[in-house]
C-alpha cells in the first residue's frame, strides 16, 4: 500500500488540488480513491485547507465539504457518500483536538524541513562538482509537490508503526488474558481437589482404622494358633 502511495504521487496532476470547486461526485471520488486510507491520514488534505487556517476558516470549510459529500445530497450513491462523509468528519474532529492537531502540524513541518535539507544537500553537491546550483525544487510547484510526497510518507510511516504497536499490544493482552484464565482454572482445580480431600478425609481415616484393627485381630489369632504346646516334665523314680 505504501509503495502504491509513492507511485501515485509522481505527477503534478495527481497531487491534491486545493480548489474548492469540485462537485459532490468529484469530492467523493477524491476521498475514496485507491490508497485513500493513507492519503486521508493528513486531515488538512482531507479538508483541503491550509495548515495555517484559523478555527473559523476550518469550521466553514468543514460545513461546505460535509454538505457536498453528505449521503442526503448523494442519494444515487449513498454508501460511498457515507464513507466520504465519515472521512471528512474524522479529519475535522481530529483538528478540533489541540493535541492531535499539533501532531499533524509537526508531521507537516518535519516533511518541509526534510525537503529543505535535501535541497541544501543537492546544492552543496552541485557546488562541489562545479556545476550550476539550480535544482528542480526551485520551482514553487515542484517544491510543494516534494513536500506533499514527503509529508504523506511520514504520515504513512507513523500509521504503520501505530498499527504494529496496536497489534503487539493486542497480542500481549491476549497472552495475559490466556495466562489469567489458565491461572484461574488451576486455582479452581486446586480448590476442588482440596474440597474433595476434606470431604473424604473422615472416610479414609475410618478405613485406615478398620484396616489396622483387622490386622491386629489377625495377628492375635496367628499368635494363638502358633503357640507351642507345654512340655510335660518326666518324673524320675
Amino acid at each position: 500500500a505504501v509503495g502504491f502511495l509513492w507511485s501515485s504521487c509522481s505527477g503534478v496532476k495527481q497531487i491534491e488540488k486545493r480548489d474548492s470547486v469540485l462537485t459532490s461526485k468529484q469530492q467523493i471520488d477524491r476521498l475514496l480513491r485507491p490508497g485513500a486510507s493513507y492519503f486521508n491520514l493528513n486531515p488538512f488534505e482531507v479538508l483541503q485547507i491550509d495548515p495555517d487556517a484559523t478555527d473559523d476558516e476550518l469550521k466553514k470549510r468543514f460545513r461546505a465539504l460535509s454538505i457536498l459529500v453528505h449521503p442526503d445530497k448523494n442519494q444515487d450513491d449513498p454508501d460511498r457518500a457515507q464513507k466520504a462523509f465519515e472521512a471528512v468528519d474524522k479529519a475535522y474532529k481530529l483538528l478540533l483536538d489541540p493535541e492531535q492537531k499539533k501532531r499533524a502540524l509537526d508531521v507537516i513541518h518535519a516533511g518541509k524541513e526534510y525537503v529543505e535539507h535535501m535541497v541544501k544537500e543537492k546544492r552543496k553537491q552541485l557546488k562541489k562538482e562545479g556545476k550550476p546550483q539550480d535544482v528542480e525544487e526551485d520551482d514553487p510547484e515542484l517544491f510543494k509537490q516534494a513536500v506533499y510526497k514527503q509529508t504523506m510518507k511520514l504520515f504513512a510511516e507513523l500509521e504503520i508503526k501505530r498499527k504494529e504497536r496496536e497489534a503487539k499490544d493486542m497480542h500481549e493482552r491476549k497472552r495475559a488474558r490466556e495466562e489469567e484464565i489458565e491461572a484461574a482454572e488451576k486455582a479452581k482445580r486446586e480448590r476442588e481437589w482440596q474440597k474433595n480431600f476434606e470431604e473424604t478425609r473422615d472416610g479414609r481415616v475410618d478405613s485406615w482404622r478398620n484396616f489396622q484393627a483387622k490386622g491386629k485381630s489377625k495377628e492375635k489369632k496367628n499368635r494363638s494358633f502358633l503357640k507351642p504346646p507345654k512340655v510335660k516334665m518326666e518324673q524320675r523314680e
